[in-house]
């Protein structure tokens, strides 16, 4: 089937970016806004767009019906849903399905599939890929006081239907287990309607690596590369960059047979990424997210491919082998900076307003994904991100560099960012030798101008 009309359905800097991608590909794009966003840059970006309700995402970027309606009063006859929002909702993909709207995405028992933690982790063992040590399925606070001793502290309290951090706590000894696991719980059924736990071992000095995929859903899967996104706060990433400086040739090797192995097990297709924890020459399966990632354009500038295109094509009915004949060889080093309207010095509070002065940096090897503009409002309903930064050179001293000659060369005025932050980490020493954990930043907070008064 030859897609000739989608539907965006999210919005900001991941929506300018499928829209580029369609039209550089002759088709038509349609974008949704809430009333909020009515002059964001992807509205502008688009040939059409419709407005699907007020500020609130609950009743605009998550209302199912209204972007089932959005697309079939627009003749569109595909959805993209982004990262975020509804992009690994299976009601979402089959209310598309039942449309006869292509949703660019995995199937919707796939999303299922994945989207559990506990059920990943039962499917990946099936598939002969390890996790991380810790409990087979859910746990009540007795099963975890017995697993945590089993496994034996620090743990990881994590929800079963979560992500991005929430429902999660760490625990370092079984005293301070049961108010983890109440709070845990809560902030699950807050977060995701489901307060189902489950315990993992607490990796210490480990990396997080992902590798990314391409699938066709009969077979064909296309390892992309894989990216390291260890420099975090609060489970949030910060900065990422491939390849990753922790991974040597065999453990690379290794890496991407078990994702091609995960993948054919089960029936995967479309784009996806296999979360893994590097520790001690080894690596661990923590979970699959079933959609784009927003550090994805790293792996796209080493591996010289448009995942979004691919998607696409892939949603389309292309195989593996019509999207790329011969296997993706990474050429260079990129790095990707975030910048998301926040104040690092007070906890990264989150600082909605009016963008006063947007100067993106320019020159070679710069790519700058963003919808925002000089007079944009930034809302205060939706994600911080503003921006991502990326660079790419021909190794990664050199990457380094070009990155923090691009955050210099940025300029936002108006609301606070956490660009000085970056500069700061790709200046400290540890980051330049690429000697850093998911800890890290925490570890180092004392010796970063833009943290020092946190």
């Amino acid at each position: 089937m030859s897609i000739k009309r989608v539907l965006v359905a999210n919005r900001g800097e991941v929506a300018v970016r499928v829209l580029r991608a369609c039209q550089e590909l002759g088709i038509e794009a349609v974008a949704v806004y809430s009333t909020a966003d009515e002059t964001s840059g992807h509205v502008a970006l688009a040939e059409r767009a419709v407005c699907i309700g007020p500020p609130h995402a609950a009743e605009s970027y998550l209302d199912i019906p209204s972007l089932i309606a959005a697309a079939t009063t627009t003749g569109c006859d595909a959805v993209h849903p982004g990262w975020g929002f509804l992009a690994e909702n299976s009601e979402f993909a089959r209310a598309c399905e039942d449309n006869d709207l292509s949703f660019i995405g995995p199937r919707p028992e796939t999303i299922d599939l994945m989207g559990d933690k506990v059920s990943a982790r039962i499917a990946m063992t099936k598939a002969d890929v390890s996790g991380v040590p810790g409990s087979a399925g859910q746990v009540d606070l007795a099963q975890a006081n017995e697993q945590a001793r089993e496994v034996g502290f620090p743990v990881l309290l994590k929800a079963s239907a979560g992500g991005g951090g929430k429902g999660m706590r760490l625990v370092e000894d079984a005293d301070g287990l049961a108010a983890a696991f109440e709070t845990a719980s809560a902030e699950a059924q807050a977060a995701f309607g489901n307060d189902a736990l489950y315990v993992e071992k607490a990796l210490t000095n480990a990396r997080h690596v992902e590798v990314q995929v391409l699938c066709d859903g009969v077979g064909g899967v296309l390892i992309v590369g894989e990216r390291e996104c260890s420099i975090q706060r609060r489970h949030q990433k910060l900065i990422e960059e491939a390849p990753s400086p922790a991974v040597s040739d065999a453990l690379r090797r290794d890496m991407t047979e078990t994702a091609e192995r995960a993948c054919r097990a089960i029936g995967y297709q479309g784009a996806g990424t296999l979360e893994f924890l590097v520790a001690d020459g080894d690596f661990y399966f923590i979970e699959m997210n079933t959609r784009l990632q927003v550090e994805h354009p790293v792996t796209e500038l080493v591996a010289g491919f448009d995942l979004v295109q691919a998607q696409i094509a892939i949603a389309g009915g292309a195989s593996i082998s019509d999207v790329r004949s011969e296997p993706l060889r990474a050429r260079g080093h990129a790095i990707e900076v975030r910048i998301n309207a926040e104040d690092p010095a007070n906890d990264f509070m989150p600082a909605p307003g009016l963008i006063t002065r947007f100067v993106p940096p320019l020159g070679p090897g710069v790519r700058v994904d963003t919808h925002i503009y000089e007079g944009y409002s930034v809302p205060p309903y939706y994600d911080s991100l503003l921006a991502k930064i990326i660079v790419w050179a021909e190794d990664r001293p050199r990457a380094t560099a070009r990155a923090i000659r691009a955050l210099r060369e940025l300029r936002i005025e108006g609301v606070p960012t956490t660009a000085g932050l970056a500069i700061d980490i790709l200046n400290h020493p540890s980051f330049r030798e690429g000697e850093y954990t998911t800890t890290w930043l925490e570890d180092v907070v004392s010796e970063l101008p833009a943290l020092a008064q946190s």
